[in-house]
């Protein structure tokens, strides 16, 4: 396969050999992964293609597949599945958003007269942070896609161009093309091996959206019936099964603030209950802080 001219393999048979072989890697180190062909999109068609009556998307509710990101996976039976259902793929997405350490991406695109890259070494010197090494991918058109690890639940969305030309962001929703997919432009290749670095707080702050304004009618509970929804939301936080326990974390944080609970009294419960199950604890702040500051609507 060739990597530099974009030619494609002998065969694409092969291709789909490779892309499911690196699928089943990444889904290995506990990434969320779906089969995705030449186009980048994902590789199994909808099963609600034929039902123009549909009123809403399904996201897999059904129980079938076709649903592209929200068929992501990490169980190797159902990767199999997926790959069997999708004989034409040449590659695999990764979803951003999920699992104990949810990945966001940053894509920084040279090309068409754009560059990502001093964009961001911009951006970081007016905002004063650092861009932490971490895992680097390199794709096709000669851009970089940097991997970095933020907090469960937290409102940052996809984004083309939005904090800078030349920076798109990935966030909650979408996903990244993984390492060794063939495009007819090439192959996608890991340029720096790392671990994802945790997303410094200063670029974290300008991938939200404005802090909401105050709420004309909050809703106040009394405080014994305060008292006992934290106690459920702190069962419901060490109840999470695997792969849970941050989307858990920040859906019970939301529900606690949404009740005008003491701040402090709902943030340090929370996350004493997720260090309990294994969650580290700065972590688990940062997830807590992302809740009280998101507007409701990013708590449904």
């Amino acid at each position: 396969m060739n990597s530099t001219t974009g030619h494609p393999p002998n065969d694409f048979g092969r291709a789909w050999q490779q892309a499911r072989h690196a699928a089943a890697s990444a889904a290995r180190r506990g990434l969320h992964v779906f089969p995705i062909g030449r186009a980048k999109l994902p590789a199994i068609r909808s099963p609600h293609r034929d039902d123009p009556s549909r009123a809403r998307p399904c996201r897999g509710e059904c129980g079938r597949i076709g649903h592209g990101v929200h068929d992501a996976t990490t169980d190797p039976q159902q990767l199999d599945a997926l790959f069997a259902a999708a004989p034409h793929a040449t590659g695999y997405g990764i979803a951003c958003g999920r699992g104990h350490y949810p990945l966001l991406g940053v894509d920084l695109d040279r090309k068409n007269g754009l560059d990502g890259v001093a964009a961001l070494a911009a951006l970081a010197e007016q905002h004063a942070f650092t861009v932490p090494d971490t895992m680097v991918v390199a794709t096709p058109s000669g851009g970089l896609h940097l991997w970095f690890t933020g907090p469960a639940g937290a409102p940052v969305r996809n984004s083309a161009s939005k904090l800078a030309p030349g920076i798109d962001v990935r966030g909650y929703g979408g996903y990244l093309v993984g390492p060794g997919s063939w495009t007819p432009k090439g192959v996608y290749r890991v340029d720096q091996l790392r671990d994802p670095a945790e997303l410094s707080d200063g670029l974290l702050r300008l991938m939200l959206p404005p802090p909401p304004a105050p709420r004309s009618h909050p809703v106040v509970l009394p405080g014994p019936r305060r008292a006992r929804l934290l106690e459920s939301l702190v069962a419901f936080v060490l109840a999470a099964p695997d792969g849970e326990l941050n989307n858990r974390l920040y859906w019970a944080a939301c529900r606690a603030y949404e009740t005008g609970a003491d701040a402090d009294a709902v943030g340090r419960a929370l996350v004493d209950a997720a260090v309990t199950l294994g969650h580290p604890e700065r972590a688990a702040e940062r997830t807590v802080a992302s809740a009280r500051n998101a507007p409701a609507r990013s708590c449904a």
